[in-house]
C-alpha cells in the first residue's frame, strides 16, 4: 500500500456518520460473518440429524427397496424406465423436501439476522479493479486476507479436534462395525454423526460471535472519515454556512423593512440619543400597556429615528429607558411592569403635545396590572 494511502487512513479519525452507514449499506457494503452462515448450516444439520433422519431414512428406504424388490416386474422398454424413474425421482424429491427448506431457512436467516433485508445490484457492477493484476495482489497479500487464512486454519484446527474428542469415546465400536446389522450400524453412524455437529455447532457459536464482532470492527474502521468529510457531509445535510449566512441576512432585512413601516404608526420614539432608538405606540381603547414596534442601535436607531423625523413622530431623549426597553423587550410586545411610570410619563406627555387629551386628564402612570393610566406618577 502507498504511503499516500497509508497518510489518508490516518487521516480518517472520525467515526462514521448515519448517513455513511446508510450509503454503504445501500451499495450492499454491510458487516456480515462467514462464520455466522457456517453456523445457521451447522445448525441445520444438527436438526435434520435429530428431528428428520428417522423418517427421511425411512422414506428413502421405502422408495429404494420398492423399487429393487419389483426391479423384475418393470417393462425393459425406454418408455417405461423413464416413467419408473421419474416416479423415483419425485418420491425422493418430495422425502427431502423437508432436510432442503430446513437448509434454505438456515441460510436466510443467517443473512437476515445480520443485515437484514437488502435489495441492491451494486455488487453485481463491472469494476475494473476486480480485474486489476495489482489489485488483486493487493487484496491477496493484504492484512485482512492474512487475517482470514489464519482463521481457517485455527477453525479447521478446533473443528477436527472437536470431532475427534465427539468420536473417541465410541472408538471401541469401531472393531464390531463390520459384523453388526444394518439398523445398528445405521443407528451409530446417526448418533456419533449427531454428536459431532452438536460439540462442532458449540466451538462455532463462540467462532462466530468472535468473528461477527471482528467484521463489525473491520467494517467500522474501513468506514471512517476524515475531519473534512464530516464538516463537508454536514454541509450538505444542513446547507452551505454561505448560503445560510445570506438568507439569514435577507431575513433580518425583511424584518428591519417591516419593523421600519411601523415607525410612522408609532406615538413615540425613545433615544439614547444615538445609539439606541425604541418606538412605542399606544392605544388606550385596545392595548393594557404601549407596545414596541421598532427597537434597533447604531444604524438602525438612525433609520428608526429620520423615518420618525419624516413622518413628524415625536423623538424622546431617555438613555436609561432607551436601553432597557432594548434589551428586554421584544417586538410587538407590552411594556412591562417594572418600565409602565417611565413610560407613562413619556406617553402623557406626547400625547398633550399632540392635543389628544386634556393637561388636567393626562395619564400620570401605569400600575400594576392598569396600564399606562394607573396613579403612580409623580
Amino acid at each position: 500500500m502507498s504511503d499516500t494511502a497509508n497518510n489518508d487512513d490516518s487521516l480518517k479519525t472520525e467515526e462514521p456518520t448515519p448517513r455513511r452507514l446508510e450509503e454503504a449499506r445501500e451499495k450492499g457494503q454491510v458487516a456480515k460473518s462467514q462464520e455466522v452462515g457456517h453456523w445457521f448450516m451447522i445448525l441445520a444439520f444438527a436438526v435434520i440429524l435429530g428431528l428428520l433422519a428417522p423418517q427421511v431414512a425411512g422414506g428413502l428406504s421405502e422408495s429404494l427397496t420398492g423399487l429393487i424388490a419389483r426391479a423384475h416386474q418393470y417393462p425393459a422398454d425406454p418408455g417405461a424406465l423413464g416413467r419408473i424413474l421419474g416416479t423415483l425421482m419425485l418420491e425422493v424429491s418430495l422425502v427431502l423436501a423437508l432436510p432442503l427448506a430446513v437448509v434454505v431457512i438456515a441460510a436466510v436467516l443467517s443473512g437476515v439476522l445480520q443485515v437484514g433485508l437488502i435489495f441492491t445490484a451494486e455488487p453485481l457492477k463491472p469494476k475494473l479493479n476486480k480485474i486489476s493484476l495489482v489489485s488483486g495482489v493487493q487484496r491477496l497479500f493484504s492484512s485482512r486476507a492474512i487475517v482470514e487464512f489464519v482463521k481457517g486454519i485455527v477453525k479447521l484446527a478446533v473443528v477436527g479436534a472437536v470431532a475427534f474428542l465427539m468420536v473417541w469415546p465410541q472408538r471401541e465400536m469401531i472393531p464390531l462395525v463390520p459384523s453388526m446389522p444394518m439398523p445398528d450400524f445405521l443407528d451409530l453412524l446417526g448418533g456419533l454423526a449427531l454428536r459431532v455437529v452438536l460439540g462442532v455447532l458449540a466451538v462455532m457459536t463462540v467462532l462466530a460471535i468472535l468473528d461477527l464482532t471482528y467484521q463489525r470492527f473491520q467494517h467500522n474502521k474501513q468506514l471512517r472519515m476524515t475531519k473534512q468529510e464530516v464538516r463537508d457531509e454536514h454541509k450538505q445535510a444542513e446547507g452551505d454556512p454561505m448560503i445560510k449566512a445570506r438568507l439569514r441576512q435577507i431575513r433580518a432585512e425583511r424584518a428591519r423593512r417591516r419593523m421600519l413601516a411601523a415607525v410612522p404608526e408609532a406615538d413615540v420614539v425613545v433615544t439614547n440619543p444615538t445609539h439606541y432608538a425604541v418606538a412605542l405606540r399606544y392605544d388606550p381603547a385596545s392595548m393594557n400597556a404601549p407596545k414596541v414596534t421598532a427597537k434597533g442601535v447604531d444604524k438602525v436607531a438612525r433609520r428608526i429615528r429620520a423615518a420618525a423625523e419624516e413622518h413628524e413622530v415625536p423623538l424622546m431623549e431617555n438613555p436609561p429607558l432607551a436601553r432597557a426597553l432594548f434589551d428586554s423587550v421584544d417586538l410587538d410586545s407590552e411594556v412591562p411592569p417594572e418600565h409602565y411610570k417611565a413610560v407613562a410619563e413619556i406617553i402623557g406627555y406626547v400625547m398633550r403635545l399632540k392635543g389628544r387629551v386634556p393637561r388636567a386628564a393626562a395619564p400620570a402612570g401605569p400600575g400594576p396590572g392598569s396600564g399606562p393610566a394607573g396613579p403612580d406618577s409623580p
